[in-house]
């Protein structure tokens, strides 16, 4: 059972990443895609229906850690306190920002909420990678309890310290990168779902952020196994596990012949195979680990940090009859609005 929790929570977190992630990456880029109100709120009606929904996924995430691994729960609230904190107060803005600028029909009204909306999308994709990245390297656990204290840096050079920060410069790496795939994912997202003036901006920032994508994996993919080389264990002992880097490479790379052909939910298509293959990369070569410790011997597993099996199945179950109502509720959503939105 607590192999099936891993892979369902891993799930979860995947879909939050594929489907709030172009929400994240259209949010990031809105300022500079828009000329005007009219295209302002064509944006805003391509992510109105579905943002919230999207963000269901984060939360099932939450709940299915707390319900099976309670340890790691706690642990990752010890240790990463504060920016677990930056990022709640950073979805909350975002929310906000693209709820409140409906309410009055005033230019400064407008502007004031598109601001906070867009401060509120674009550092999420970093923070988000930043967290992604301390999980690879390992965090600071101790031998004598799964509770640990990470501060926002120690020695921003040295990611090899045994009191590692939560940002030094591997982790800001990924932060990019996470950054970059997403801008990338939200710009295909704006294609699909847009025409004129707006489809080919999505189409600039698209090829733009693929630039930055493919670069920053290039760099980041030998340097993570350079620091924690013991990522690199599953792949050698269960070589089946590199069909997930082939998705994300193969996906990464379609994306440019089905730009050329002008096939746009094709490319958008190939942006989900990447961000898949890159989460259940990272997933599997972290495996049995949920919370890997800069000491090995300390980190937390499937197997330590886990709820009683009683608890494991009776919530298989209830997550069972939820999650087929939550794929009910996304089939009529994206059915019903399905389609371009036009400026006009």
């Amino acid at each position: 059972m607590e192999i099936v929790w891993f892979i369902l929570v891993s799930f979860m977190l995947t879909m939050y990443i594929l489907l709030d992630g172009f929400d994240l990456g259209l949010g990031a880029i809105f300022p500079f895609v828009t000329k005007n109100e009219k295209e302002k709120k064509a944006v805003m009606k391509a992510i109105l229906p579905v943002w919230d929904g999207n963000e269901v996924w984060l939360i099932a995430a939450g709940g299915a850690l707390l319900l099976s691994f309670p340890l790691l729960y706690a642990s990752s609230l010890s240790g990463f306190y504060l920016p677990l904190f930056v990022v709640f107060w950073l979805l909350i803005l975002r929310g906000v920002g693209i709820e409140m600028r409906h309410i009055i029909d005033n230019p400064l009204w407008r502007s004031l909420w598109d601001g906070v909306f867009f401060l509120g999308s674009a550092p999420l994709p970093f923070f988000f990678g930043v967290a992604l990245a301390n999980v690879v390297r390992g965090v600071p656990i101790g031998g004598d309890s799964p509770y640990f204290f990470q501060p926002l840096w120690t020695d921003p050079l040295n990611p090899f310290s045994s009191t590692p920060g939560i940002l030094d410069w591997y982790t800001v790496m990924i932060g990019l990168l996470t950054f970059s795939a997403l801008v990338m994912h939200g710009a295909a997202y704006l294609v699909v779902k847009t025409e004129g003036g707006l489809h080919t901006s999505g189409r600039i920032f698209s090829a733009t952020a693929w630039l930055g994508t493919i670069g920053l994996t290039a760099v980041a993919t030998p340097l993570t196994f350079h620091i924690a080389p013991r990522r690199f264990e599953n792949f050698v002992n269960m070589p089946w596990g590199y069909v997930f880097p082939a998705i994300a490479v193969g996906g990464l790379l379609a994306m440019v012949y089905f730009f050329l052909k002008g096939m746009d939910q094709a490319v958008f298509a190939c942006s989900c195979a990447f961000i898949i293959g890159m989460m259940a990369s990272t997933v599997f070569s972290v495996f049995p680990n949920v919370l890997p410790a800069v000491d090995p011997k300390n980190s937390l597993t499937i197997y330590n940090a886990a709820a009683p099996t009683h608890s494991l199945v009776v919530g298989l179950v209830v997550w069972s009859v939820g999650v087929l109502l939550a794929f009910g509720y996304f089939f009529i959503v994206y059915r019903m609005f399905r389609g371009k939105v036009t400026v006009e």
